[in-house]
């Protein structure tokens, strides 16, 4: 195995705690064209041969800039705050440091990794099996919505690389006999915004009390919010900060964004007709709540529309299942909650329309993130009720431009007004079975207490 080339840090220690400190939050992305152009490969930033063969089959040609600044710290065994959109390559980003020293000396439980969704547990841990495919890397995904028991099993095979969603994990780690993380050598929180903005806190302070101190931590997030700071104090030491943002509010240049302002009763029968102008295409369709988002389903397929639902009162497997539709084209329209807003690598997508407004703009940014993707265009489209013009003035605020209107005619529009109609009198008479079997028990579950309330905060958020 070849050996890491290994750099000096001593010089550098300076420099890592003026980043800490804020004072230079932007200095690191600044710095990235330079850097990105001095390191061409990924045997340029010290990744084994073995690593590099794997990084080759998955397709990936270059470092992209996040991987570049921070994969050769990361060897060199700092820690790492790492502040990059979704997209950015942020997965190969610590996946590669933590593959590269386990071959060092291999031990079960070596690498920790906790992602706010159950989705994106699964491509993470995915993709650890693809980069460790030449070294036979073994990894186990801890998530709500599933037994516990083959979860257990898989621990009981001491796997190198734990992928886990947080209430499941504290779980695991209180339930379940045998299993500790007392020999943990790296931790990595993924979206770590997102994970706060979820309210895991409390639950992430039990987790941390349980780790050893003597470890390396990697911290991932889009945003250095205040709560991703405390968080920062909390697991990291003397971090090196990387940001290669320039903009918090930043889309792709390929990305053409409108909105279309229409009544609220009328949403539905414009939305039809949008469908029908964007025909054969792979269109996410994002919705505020979990019923309307079934509502919807159900009315475009009421309407003929391969439409399939994803949102937290699905159980794993279908979760699981409507992605593994929707990438493979056997379903064309996906109707989801923010649950598939960020993190979740679902390539082609060539339409994204937000059938309800995000209630703030960083959110906005992920959805539409969901097009337009690795040099692609695509288009976003936004509706804009009566009630929402305050929300898409704070978004066009964000954004710093003013979006123009979709053109529609209205008079052709309307003509589709009789067959939505009765298309939304059957998805009503669908939703109240699904609320009798659903509805209640959810509702009843949701504020849940101890190990069970864990669980479904899981289930019911990631």
């Amino acid at each position: 195995m070849p050996a890491i080339k290994k750099r000096k840090v001593a010089e550098e220690a300076p420099a890592a705690e003026e980043v800490d400190a804020g004072s230079a939050a932007s200095e690191a992305g600044d710095d990235v064209p330079e850097t990105t152009e001095q390191k061409k490969s990924f045997k340029d930033l010290g990744i084994m041969a073995e690593l590099c063969t794997a990084c080759e089959k998955m397709g990936y040609k270059a470092p992209t800039p996040i991987q570049t600044e921070s994969i050769p710290a990361a060897l060199e065994g700092r820690d790492i705050i790492g502040l990059a959109e979704t997209g950015s390559g942020k997965t190969a980003a610590f996946a590669l440091p933590i593959l590269q020293t386990l071959m060092d000396k291999p031990q079960p439980f070596y690498g920790l990794i906790i992602s706010p969704t159950r989705e994106l547990a699964y491509q993470i841990s995915l993709a650890f099996e693809n980069l460790g495919s030449t070294i036979g890397v073994r990894t186990a995904v801890l998530v709500g919505g599933m037994d516990m028991v083959p979860q257990s099993i898989a621990l009981g095979k001491k796997p190198h690389i734990i992928v886990a969603t947080p209430g499941r994990l504290l779980d695991h780690l209180e339930n379940t006999k045998g299993f500790s993380l007392r020999s943990l050598k790296y931790l990595c929180m993924d979206e770590a915004d997102r994970l706060l903005d979820m309210d895991f806190g409390p639950i992430l302070d039990k987790i941390l009390k349980v780790l050893p101190r003597e470890r390396r931590t990697f911290l991932f997030s889009a945003t250095l919010s205040s709560k991703v700071e405390s968080l920062q104090r909390a697991s990291l030491s003397n971090p090196l900060r990387v940001s290669v943002s320039s903009s918090k509010y930043q889309t792709v240049s390929t990305l053409q964004q409108y909105y279309l302002l229409r009544p609220h009763k009328h949403k539905d029968v414009h939305l039809i007709y949008l469908l029908n102008e964007f025909i054969g295409q792979s269109c996410i369709i994002f919705m505020r709540t979990v019923h309307e988002t079934q509502r919807l389903a159900y009315l475009l397929r009421a309407l003929g529309f391969p439409a399939i639902p994803l949102h937290g009162q699905l159980s794993q497997s279908a979760r699981l299942g409507a992605l593994g539709k929707f990438r493979s084209r056997a379903r064309d329209i996906l109707v989801a909650t923010d649950v598939a807003a960020r993190g979740l690598d679902i390539p082609s997508v060539d339409v994204v329309l937000n059938y309800d407004l995000p209630t703030d703009s960083k959110t906005y940014i992920h959805r539409v993130g969901r097009t337009a993707r690795a040099g692609k265009s695509g288009i976003a489209i936004s509706f804009v009720s009566q009630y929402d013009i305050e929300i898409w003035q704070r978004i066009e605020a964000a954004l710093g431009k003013t979006l123009p209107e979709y053109d529609a005619e209205k008079d052709e529009v309307m003509v589709l007004a009789d067959r939505v109609s009765e298309a939304q009198r059957q998805a009503i008479a669908q939703m109240k079975d699904y609320d009798e079997k659903h509805g209640n028990k959810a509702g009843k579950k949701t504020f849940g207490k101890g190990k069970r309330g864990r669980d479904e905060m899981d289930k019911e958020e990631g």
